[in-house]
């Protein structure tokens, strides 16, 4: 199989690892060194299913010797499997980096032959990419559940970020759908990488030249569908593991039906796309808005309302705290505000020392007042028309929602269009 097969068969294998972030890394080139990585994001490309690509997303390999029933990489399904050797890969990348196709590296991998194997080959691709080609822009890998604890601080110290997938949010689903994995073969990798964080910063902080250990920081990611786990259940763990292990972040990722299994959802099941969405603006709430998991749901209403976000529907179930006087109102109120964001908030924090605000001046500024209208109030008055009871808000919300669903899809773009492959040929056989 030459590079050009590999790269088709594991960059599709690679389409179900979420990786729609920004580097979180100020580090600027240096004389001699290519790349640099900033901190503002360096996302610029979309997949054939619409996940946005950051960076060259890619498997090692996908012949892997664990059974997980919901994976497609899994030993017992029948695929082409292929795996890139260090030097092929390292060589892909710059070639691709130098060309302006990508900014930087997504390294994950099926477990080839055991944890730590697959480890020291990722370990010797990073090597090379850092060492020989002197990259220094972005490199976010996946940590391999299981491998020694020496190799993981090594692959830490090469990249930028790090991630330990969750795969299912319990240990239950975890058991009956991958049993070749255990709850603490993830917990504990997540464990030693936050001290690993924590050292760096600290310990070793005072030597001028001491190696960045994950200084972006690690994440996880959750498959959303596969099992019967709540919203309830999902966004408690969520809150659990940013306050245990600090992470970045916690990626959402409906359950593809690829593949057949007793245990799994049928093949015609349609992803739960919209669930993923409202997970996520969820899990905003969480990190940005000084909510607490307990707050926007409880056991006796476990799922979100796919018709509205989240922040709506906990305004509509705590109606009695609102509305809220924008000129008099203190931030952390501002941020419970349903259209309010958190330049928006500061925003009106701002303007109102000069005078008093009203809904031609929030408008300008540019708060949502679509959403914003039914819950506040500018010098003690509504705005007009607006209903004062709860279901007539929603219906409000609702209407105002639908509109914007009727609005056409954006097209999506993909990092290797069928325009491009000649292109690519000619690339990885040297011809340009």
């Amino acid at each position: 199989m030459d590079i050009l097969e590999k790269l088709t068969v594991l960059s599709d294998a690679a389409k179900y690892d979420v990786a729609c972030t920004s580097s979180g890394v100020d580090r600027k080139g240096a004389p001699g060194s290519i790349g640099n990585a900033m901190a503002c994001g360096i996302c610029h490309s979309f997949s054939a299913d619409g996940r946005c690509i950051a960076l060259l997303k890619v498997l090692m390999s996908n012949a892997c010797v664990y059974d997980c029933s919901y994976c497609v990489n899994r030993k017992s399904n029948d695929i082409r499997r292929a795996t890139f050797e260090p030097h092929e890969l390292a060589e892909l990348m710059i070639q691709f980096y130098r060309r302006n196709y990508i900014e930087g590296l997504f390294l994950s991998s099926a477990v080839v032959r055991n944890p730590d194997y697959t480890c020291e080959q990722m370990i010797e691709v990073l090597s090379l990419i850092r060492n020989h080609y002197r990259f220094r822009g972005y490199i976010h890998v996946k940590a391999i559940p299981g491998a020694d604890d020496k190799l993981l601080t090594t692959l830490g110290l090469l990249a930028d970020r790090m991630s330990v997938n969750l795969e299912l949010p319990s240990h239950d689903s975890l058991k009956l759908l991958a049993p070749d994995k255990s709850k603490e073969s993830i917990l504990v990798p997540m464990g030693r990488i936050k001290t690993g964080i924590h050292e760096n910063r600290t310990d070793l902080a005072k030597y001028r030249h001491t190696p960045k250990f994950v200084p972006a920081g690690q994440s996880t990611q959750m498959i959303v569908g596969a099992t019967p786990e709540t919203d309830y259940q999902i966004i408690n763990l969520s809150a659990a593991l940013y306050k245990k292990y600090e992470l970045k972040r916690v990626f959402y990722s409906a359950y593809m039906p690829v593949v057949t299994g007793r245990n799994l959802p049928s093949l015609d099941t349609k992803p739960q796309l919209l669930r993923e969405h409202r997970l996520y603006q969820a899990d905003w709430l969480l990190r940005f808005y000084e909510f607490d998991a307990k707050e926007l749901l409880d056991e006796k209403n476990p799922n979100f309302n796919p018709l509205i976000d989240p922040k709506c529907n906990w305004a509509l179930n705590h109606y009695d705290f609102f509305p809220v006087e924008i000129n008099t109102a203190p931030y952390e109120t501002l941020l419970r505000v349903p259209g309010l964001g958190v330049i928006s908030a500061k925003k009106i924090i701002r303007a109102r020392r000069s005078g008093a605000l009203d809904f031609p001046d929030l408008k300008k500024m540019g708060v949502t007042l679509k959403r914003a209208q039914y819950f506040i109030t500018c010098r003690g008055k509504p705005a007009m028309g607006i209903p004062s009871n709860p279901d007539a808000v929603l219906r409000g919300l609702l209407s105002e929602q639908g509109a914007a669903l009727a609005q056409p899809p954006m097209e999506q773009l993909s990092l290797f269009e069928d325009s491009t492959k000649e292109d690519l040929v000619k690339c990885l056989t040297g011809q340009i």
